[in-house]
Formats: structure tokens, sequence, C-alpha cells
């Protein structure tokens, strides 16, 4: 392996690591996590904590499977330390949303509540009904969850009722003109 990272992770105390051939085990204070890496990218961990991550050359794929390779690791390391959360918002008379022990059941305008089960690792938080947060410690869960409870009722572009991500701005249209 010829080339360094340019941009090294550090390593916080309380989180440790374990490189293997084709995987990276990382587990700190909120859980573990484990990443399958491709056998052309070497994972290193120095002495004074920091794990950097190397490629054989400057081929495109080489550089594509670099810097995939090093975001993974670096969300992994966030993840265990401080993990990862999405904001969920639900506009419309009558949508709100409510936790039922693990899992969180919306009422969208259907004639019937739709359920959500939390997997493994993902915890729902509903501070006001109108609000979900969806907390985790693998950043793709988290969003593939928000992503799955957006797509229940998407925002309309009429009326911008539905359920949006946190700051996200809906395209409104105008509608029909006498």
């Amino acid at each position: 392996m010829s080339r360094i990272g340019r941009k090294p992770i550090p390593v916080p105390d309380g989180v440790t690591i374990k490189v293997e051939p084709e995987a990276v085990h990382v587990t700190g204070p909120r859980g573990a996590l484990t990443e399958r890496v491709h056998r052309d990218i070497g994972v290193e961990q120095g002495e004074d904590g920091v794990l950097t991550v190397t490629r054989p050359t400057d081929r495109g794929e080489h550089r594509a499977l670099h810097g995939l390779t090093r975001s993974l690791v670096a969300n992994m390391v966030e993840g265990v330390t401080a993990g990862f959360q999405k904001t969920l918002e639900i506009q419309g008379v009558g949508y709100r949303a409510v936790l039922k022990g693990r899992n969180l059941e919306l009422a969208l305008g259907y004639s019937h509540p739709v359920a959500i089960e939390a997997p493994t690792g993902i915890e729902f938080e509903v501070p006001q009904p109108t609000r979900v947060i969806v907390k985790g410690i693998d950043k793709q869960l988290v969003g593939e969850i928000a992503a799955n409870i957006r797509k229940q009722r998407p925002p309309e572009p009429y009326k911008g009722k539905g359920i949006r991500y946190e700051g996200e701005h809906v395209a409104r249209k105008v509608g029909k003109r006498a």
C-alpha cells in the first residue's frame, strides 16, 4: 500500500478498534459496529490512536474505494461515541405520532394507524405529537428508518401536508385558478 489517507481518523478515548484483513470492528460506549472492507484497501491503526486508510494505486476505482472506506470507518467511530439522529416533522390536521412501547404509531389520515417497528439499535422519541426523532449508532440504518417513516406520507406540493425532514423545503404549487 503506497498511498496514505490524507485525513487520518482520530480515535477518542473509550473506543477500541480491531482491524482484520477484510473487516473493521469498532466498539465504544454506545455499542459495537462492524464493516467489511475491500481487500485492496488497507486500514492501519497507529500508536498515537489514529486510523489511516491506504490504497495501492491512484486509479479511479481505488480512489473511490479509499474515500468510501474512510467515510464508513469515520461514521462508525462517530456512531459509537456520539450516535446519529434524524428529526421528522409531521404537518396536517389530525396527523400525529404516538410512541407505543419501543414502536411508533402514526395517524396519517388513513382509515387505520400506521405502525413502524423499531429494529435493533434504533430508538424513537416523540417530544411533540408532530415531531419524531430517530436515534441510533448506525448512520445508514438511522437514515433508512427515517426514509421509511417519511415514505408513509410524503409531503404533497399543494398544501404541504405530510411527513418531512426537519428543515426540508417542499416546493409548493399554485393550484387551480378561476
